[in-house]
């Protein structure tokens, strides 16, 4: 409504200002404006154009000559001084041209006359002429073709003669007016008759008129469209449909078009007679289709009605049919164990036939006769089977309907078979979005082929179970492959070529992209690490949407620092699994900067990250190994000298904790107790025979000493220390301070009385004087009926021999020094052992018999 309204003041305020301009130049008070020879001419005539003043309408006498001023558009074409003159126009173009005469006078203007002149063409004859009556109650309308343009008002007459000179006619004023219509209706009943049509075009330069039109009834009569179509599928077929739809009642001939919706060409069939109702065959099932119907009144004349409505409907599921195309990767994971992932694509819409529910998935160990089994909605599969047998998968699709015939493929080495490995891979990019895939065959291989398998997936770091792949079949006979589906540019593509045969497999691989350019970003360098003779440097990837590529290069530049020479370089080949790369050549001390680039084929990208490095070289690892050498000579040198050696042992035994010195051992806990409880227990000494007077011989017997052999294991070194006056019987004084301490005592001696009975030798020794010695018994022995000796004066330690010998201690002595000096800070609870040498024996070295006590009791 409210266009409406602005269109309405648009068209008054156009009148208004016209009705202003028409005001302004019919004005003429001062004189006229003609034109000869007609204000309306044809198109390259000449016009003269005449302006004259009215008597006493010029200027006055004081105000100057009269000047006159013509002006086309508001453009000045011709000045004059007088009351007249004429300007004739050769430069006239189609349409109007508006002329104005003006009177100048100073110190104004004043307005004398104007006029209009037309500049068109006679009209043409109408050319195609047509009529026609939509439906049988429609009116009759004609069209034809004005031809060229006239630039003026032009007068069209239609005009319609029918039986019996019976005249209809219209008309329509305009400069091209194409189209009429007479209002009236033909009927049936006027089905053999002919009418005659014309129209006449007329204007100022002329007249034209069209040839006649001839036609019936049923020539120009066009049906109405079919209306309220219906569509059902018989017996839920997914291939057949029925259609129905309303008409006129005088309808001879149908024609139906249909077509998938997702395509552009029709499929048509012609019905005759349908009587509003058709029967389609082989549709094709889950399929959205798209149906149109028009009618025509009869055979072989008339014209065909306008296309109904577009009806749209989608064929019933059927069961799938086609085989998938599956695909698979293997990863072992343990010894025993490998990961299967099984790929397959989609079945196509004339395939499916139906909506997929779900996929059956089938693994089968031939031998061993195993089968596992599953089920899955998406494309792929993921499973972990043994690794040993001959296993085949096999894979297929079910919708509501039913399943797909099983693909079934054998699970081998993809990659195992390097003879059958396809040479000289190469990838080229073809344009934006595929690539050129080329290869050799595999030699003497060749003939074993049975298809090669050309599969890429974009280049990731990590698993590659993790990342989709996409794949295509090339029969053996080819040794090229367009990779165009899944591809992007500026992304790196791992492509692999797969030769198949019976039950083996070869591969050979490529990286390759549609588009490159340079990466927009460098490595990072993350750590450098200084190993020998190298410098190991290591970095992190390039993040794979800033690569703009397959990268070909890293590049590691390095310069001292502060240093105006140009960078040293080294290019490392790329590969996903390397992040770091060792330098050598390398001066120590020297401050290094380093940073890294990476490379396309298309260029280099900036810098990444700078690191600053000073390698130390050998140099130091050297001199730390020679000063360690001269300490551990100098330190042997120093050793090897006996009084320095004494007094470094001396300051250290001085320093050591009291509690930490040797204790006197326990008997209880000897190894004869432990090997001989059984005697121990059951052997008593009767102690009535121990106190009777034992028979004095007539020549004393001496004290026998059964030595006992030792294997001797050295310790340490000590000043050995001699018996006063003499050594010990069986030793002489060693050249070296060796002490040696037995690894395999024999079992502690033991007494034997009259009565066969055994005593152990702990038990028969009592409290002795100090000054007692051990072969000379002179008191009576008390038994004392304990497990251990009653005082630490009736038993002497087995490492006596460790200890100085009691002497007279010089002032200067080492061994008193050693003896004294204590700068512990620990109490000492246990018993010191002596630390004198003497005349003593120890008890683990005698072998003591009944007979041996006896004569050294007498004596």
């Amino acid at each position: 409504m409210a266009h409406t309204v602005r269109e309405c003041l648009l068209g008054l305020i156009f009148l208004f200002m016209w009705l202003l301009n028409k005001a302004n130049i019919d004005v003429c008070k001062r004189g006229t404006v003609t034109v000869k020879p007609s204000s309306v001419i044809p198109f390259g005539s000449t016009a003269n154009i005449s302006c004259s003043l009215y008597p006493k309408q010029g200027c006055l006498n004081h105000s100057g000559p009269n000047k006159l001023v013509l002006l086309k558009f508001n453009r000045i074409v011709q000045v004059h001084s007088g009351h007249s003159f004429t300007f004739q126009d050769t430069n006239l173009t189609l349409g109007m041209a508006m002329f104005t005469c003006r009177l100048h006078c100073s110190p104004g203007q004043h307005h004398v006359c104007g006029t209009e002149i037309s500049v068109g063409v006679a009209p043409e004859p109408p050319r195609n002429l047509s009529c026609i009556q939509k439906g049988a109650y429609g009116t009759v309308a004609c069209t034809w073709d004005p031809g060229q343009d006239t630039h003026l008002k032009t007068h069209y007459t239609l005009q319609l003669t029918g039986p019996n000179n019976v005249t209809c006619q219209d008309q329509c004023s305009c400069q091209n007016c194409h189209h009429l219509n007479l209002g009236i209706s033909l009927t049936s009943d006027l089905a053999e008759s002919k009418f005659t049509a014309g129209v006449t075009a007329t204007n100022n330069l002329g007249n034209a008129s069209s040839f006649p039109f001839i036609f019936t009834f049923l020539d120009i009569v066009r049906p109405l469209p079919p209306w309220d179509l219906r569509i059902s599928f018989p017996n839920a077929s997914g291939s057949r449909c029925t259609l129905q739809w309303k008409e006129e009642g005088q309808v001879a001939l149908n024609r139906l078009r249909y077509r998938p919706s997702n395509s552009r060409s029709w499929n048509m069939v012609n019905a005759t007679n349908a009587k509003g109702r058709y029967s389609l065959q082989d549709l094709k099932p889950f399929t959205e289709y798209e149906f149109q119907i028009s009618s025509k009144l009869h055979l072989s004349k008339g014209s065909w009605s306008d296309w109904s409505e577009s009806l749209t409907a989608q064929t019933p599921e059927e069961e799938p049919v086609g085989t998938l195309d599956i695909w698979y990767m293997r990863q072992n994971i343990s010894s025993n164990r490998q990961q299967i992932s099984l790929f397959w694509k989609s079945l196509s819409p004339s395939e499916a036939r139906g909506e997929i529910l779900h996929y059956q998935v089938t693994l089968q160990e031939l031998t061993r006769k195993i089968t596992l089994r599953n089920i899955t909605e998406h494309t792929s599969w993921t499973g972990v089977i043994p690794r040993t047998g001959a296993w085949t998968a096999s894979v297929s699709a079910a919708n509501s309907k039913g399943t797909s015939a099983p693909t079934r493929i054998n699970i081998v080495d993809l990659c195992g078979t390097g003879s059958l490995a396809p040479y000289w891979v190469s990838a080229k990019s073809e344009n934006t979005d595929n690539i050129v895939v080329a290869w050799q065959p595999p030699g003497k291989a060749a003939p074993a082929v049975r298809e090669y398998i050309v599969e890429w997936r974009a280049l990731q770091p990590g698993s590659i179970m993790r990342f989709p792949t996409h794949w295509l079949r090339i029969p053996p006979y080819n040794m090229s492959a367009l990779v165009s589906e899944n591809i992007s540019p500026y992304v790196c593509y791992e492509i692999r070529v797969h030769a198949l045969s019976k039950d083996q497999g070869g591969c050979s691989s490529v990286l390759g992209d549609s588009e490159h350019k340079a990466p927009l970003t460098g490595p990072h360098i993350i750590a450098m690490a200084e190993k020998k003779a190298s410098l190991f440097i290591s970095w992190s990837h390039i993040p794979v949407q800033e690569r703009m590529g397959c990268l070909l290069h890293y590049r590691i530049y390095w310069k001292e620092r502060n240093s105006t020479a140009q960078p040293r370089l080294c290019e490392v080949p790329y590969r996903h699994s390397q992040n770091s790369h060792a330098i050598s050549s390398l001066q120590p001390g020297v401050t290094y900067i380093f940073w890294m680039t990476a490379l396309t084929a298309a260029g280099e990208s900036p810098q990444g990250n700078e690191r600053e490095f000073c390698p130390q070289g050998k140099a130091t690892w050297e001199a730390f190994m020679a000063s360690s050498i001269c300490i551990a000579v100098i330190t042997v040198g120093i050793f090897s000298i006996r009084p320095f050696r004494q007094k470094v042992f001396a300051s250290l035994s001085a320093l050591r904790p009291q509690w930490y010195t040797r204790t006197i051992p326990d008997p209880a806990n000897s190894t004869w107790v432990k090997k001989y409880p059984i005697v121990e227990e059951k052997t008593q000494l009767p102690i009535d025979s121990l106190l009777i007077a034992w028979p004095t011989p007539e020549e004393p017997e001496p004290l026998i000493i059964n030595e006992v052999l030792y294997q001797m294991t050295p310790v340490f070194r000590q000043p050995y220390c001699p018996k006063r006056g003499q050594g010990f019987k069986g030793h002489s004084t060693p050249k070296e301070d060796t002490i040696y301490i037995a690894s395999s005592p024999q079992p502690t001696g033991t007494l034997t009385a009259d009565t066969g009975q055994v005593v152990n030798l702990y038990k028969v020794l009592g409290n002795r004087e100090p000054d007692s010695k051990l072969g000379n018994l002179t008191s009576p022995l008390t038994v004392t009926p304990v497990d251990y000796l009653p005082s630490h004066e009736g038993y002497l330690p087995s490492n006596i021999g460790d200890f100085p010998p009691h002497k007279d201690p010089p002032t200067d002595s080492l061994e008193l020094e050693h003896q004294h000096i204590s700068l512990s800070i620990f109490a000492s609870n246990s018993l010191r052992p002596l630390t004198f040498c003497g005349e003593r024996l120890t008890l683990d070295q005698l072998k003591m018999g009944y007979d041996s006590l006896m004569m050294s009791n007498e004596a």
